[in-house]
């Protein structure tokens, strides 16, 4: 099955690299520890590019612990580094943005039926080389299990990104991706993200691909 998934996904790249030359690449690599009474930890690398494959102009490396309040609750205290590069090559200096962000997070979720439903909440405290700002997000999303036997979901998400200053508003995200369940502990994604930036100063592009894996080691009960 996952051989499949692996054929399907490189026919899928091939045709978008010799159709859509504009559209950039986004991959994730994501590992995350159980501990005790709820709590977890997490670490996360993304690397982007304004082409396919081609024109990476942005990094981040982010790690932080997770709560499980409630069932449907997750508390969420995180800090990273991010760069962005300038445009027209592969990490052109000078940078436009080197930015260490801490970030407190809310994550709300809820089952209706086979629907899951989440809100994030995030408010994100930006140490850049152009000096502090702050940012609020919002994500909402729902995802649905298309072949839940063979463990394929389907999640919809939008986000929204503002400040406390003038204009506000400044991006809006959205992305459509399928995720595939390897084993209990390790999944893989594939998806398409369009963002629309309003007035922003940092990371650009507009499509992207996305490519994730994901790694929990879960802690035996």
């Amino acid at each position: 099955m996952f051989m499949r998934i692996a054929i399907i996904g490189l026919a899928f790249f091939v045709s978008l690299k010799s159709s859509a030359q504009s559209t950039g690449s986004w991959n994730i690599i994501n590992l995350k520890a159980d501990l005790r009474k709820g709590f977890s930890v997490f670490g996360e690398a993304q690397l982007r590019s304004l082409k396919y494959y081609d024109d990476f102009h942005y990094h981040e490396f982010k790690a932080g612990l997770n709560y499980k309040a409630h069932k449907n609750v997750v508390l969420t205290m995180a800090a990273g580094k991010y760069d962005t590069y300038g445009e027209g090559g592969n990490f052109e200096l000078p940078k436009n943005n080197a930015e260490i962000r801490l970030w407190p997070q809310v994550l709300i979720a809820q089952e209706v039926n086979k629907l899951k439903i989440e809100n994030r909440f995030r408010t994100e405290m930006r140490f850049t080389s152009n000096g502090y700002r702050n940012r609020f997000r919002n994500r909402f999303g729902v995802v649905y299990p298309v072949f839940p036997k063979k463990n394929i979901e389907l999640g919809v998400y939008n986000e929204l990104f503002f400040t406390n200053n003038e204009p506000y508003f400044e991006r809006n995200r959205v992305s459509v991706n399928v995720t595939y369940k390897l084993n209990p502990s390790s999944s893989f994604m594939i998806g398409f993200l369009n963002q629309f930036d309003y007035k922003i100063n940092d990371e650009t592009g507009k499509n992207f691909i996305q490519v994730g894996y994901y790694h929990s080691i879960v802690r035996k009960k």
